[in-house]
């Protein structure tokens, strides 16, 4: 089969390089791709948001499967386009995307269904946002109704900050339009996990447990970012607190999306705060995470082809997930001033050494190819992933690989993973034991 994968993220290598292991694909595709992906797959200079030009390519090439990896294009209705043209694509529909699109959206529909969530309240005028902060109580999140490429939300510990961050999306148009409506929410305490499963529209079937690490800098402290690192599995979903997700949070949403005419069929990720047993929603992304794509698809051992394929299909009840039991941690390497300015053009050092270490796959973000030189060419630029036995030996493994890897400005975290050491050492191993069966756990939508 011939394979087209849309992007060119670390989320999109991570994809090339699982799907290149089923015996089925012959050829793969990549628009636009990146440096590391063109050791994996055929690079095509289209844009993931040219959408005409993906699809007449998808047709030249016969591909039998295009699969879409970042947001825009999904919430452009890249597979409402494919689907008229006959073309398979895996991923949501523009209007079931708009979850991801619109925080407004995603938060009215929590609400009509009872979802839980933060309690909220929405503005397209500056003045009254400003009004309804100074009569709240600090901290407050602020979040861009539109995408922000992960960097449209602002935790505001005093009131000040809130209404510095509605001056900064409505006023500054940091973010153009997407911060034409803003979100004022509740501030959760606790604990973030990702809640990433597969669905067909019927069946959610639940990838193992993860977590990002939003902040830029270690101890979680700094400006939010498109996430710099990633583990699985989380210790913090307990047994109990996954059955709980399925429950009252992944099965009703996309029972919800279907009474509202929105159908979903794709990766739905849940992105959670848990306190004391209790689950929130934060918001959700109608796709892979990025970083929580390199960890988990790690894990995969189930053809991820075969699985997309029966989600396209409608007949994701006819699979079963086969998940390695050890956990993976990936740690993403990033250029100096992100994610505020930074410089591209910076010649990478080490990657050869790196690729030597057993166990670690450096999957590239954001670089390009000068002559036969890999440069930085984004932000986020390589998310370095091992697996081990356990958690600090996957840890181990990627901070050594890491460290084998330079360039002019080169930063990241120096912390991943370490709120899974520091949780009790026998809560991580029933997390882990547990998690083989609940990943093949079947939840079936409730007749409407």
């Amino acid at each position: 089969m011939k394979i087209m994968v849309v992007g060119s993220g670390g989320r999109e290598h991570a994809l090339v390089w699982k799907l290149r292991q089923s015996p089925r694909v012959t050829d793969i595709f990549c628009a636009p791709g990146n440096a590391g992906i063109s050791a994996l797959a055929t690079c095509v200079k289209i844009s993931a948001t040219e959408i005409e030009a993906l699809a007449d390519f998808a047709r030249q090439e016969r591909i039998d499967l295009t699969v879409v990896g970042p947001e825009v294009p999904l919430a452009l209705g890249i597979v409402d386009y494919f689907e008229e043209k006959g073309l398979r694509v895996f991923g949501p529909r523009g209007n079931a995307a708009t979850l991801e699109g619109s925080k407004v959206f995603m938060k009215d529909l929590l609400e009509k269904y009872h979802i839980p969530s933060a309690f909220y309240a929405t503005f397209t005028d500056r003045e009254e946002a400003l009004r309804y902060i100074d009569r709240q109580a600090a901290p407050l999140v602020v979040k861009t109704d539109g995408l922000a490429a992960g960097k449209g939300v602002v935790v505001a510990q005093t009131l000040a900050e809130a209404r510095a961050a509605v001056d900064l999306f409505m006023q500054e148009k940091a973010f153009g339009e997407a911060g034409n409506r803003v979100v004022v929410e509740e501030f959760l305490r606790g604990e973030e996990a990702s809640f990433l499963a597969f669905t067909d529209g019927e069946t959610v079937l639940p990838l193992p447990t993860s977590q990002d690490h939003k902040a830029i800098f270690d101890g979680d402290q700094g400006p939010n970012t498109g996430g710099m690192g990633a583990y699985s599995p989380a210790p913090v979903v307990t047994e109990a607190l996954h059955r709980q997700v399925m429950e009252t949070v992944m099965l009703p949403t996309v029972k919800a999306l279907a009474a509202e005419g929105c159908p979903y069929k794709g990766v739905l990720y849940a992105g959670l705060m848990i306190d004391q047993g209790v689950i929130k929603v934060l918001e959700f992304n109608c796709r892979f995470g990025d970083p929580e794509a390199q960890p988990l698809l790690m894990r995969l051992k189930t053809d991820l082809l075969e699985i997309m394929e029966a989600v396209v299909d409608g007949r994701l009840a006819e699979i079963s997930l086969e998940i390695d039991p050890r956990p993976t941690v990936c740690v993403v390497m990033a250029a100096g001033g992100y994610p505020g300015k930074y410089e591209n053009g910076q010649a990478i050092h080490g990657l050869a050494r790196a690729g030597q270490h057993q166990d670690v796959v450096v999957f590239h973000a954001g670089t390009a190819l000068q002559g036969e030189t890999v440069v930085t060419n984004g932000g986020r630029v390589l998310g370095v992933t091992a697996i081990g036995d356990t958690v600090q030996e996957a840890i181990t493994k990627a901070y050594q690989a890491a460290a084998e890897i330079s360039w002019e400005g080169c930063y990241y975290r120096k912390d991943i993973g370490r709120k899974a050491l520091d949780r009790n050492q026998n809560s991580v191993v029933s997390s882990q034991d547990s998690e083989s069966l609940m990943s093949t756990t079947i939840g079936r939508v409730p007749p409407l």
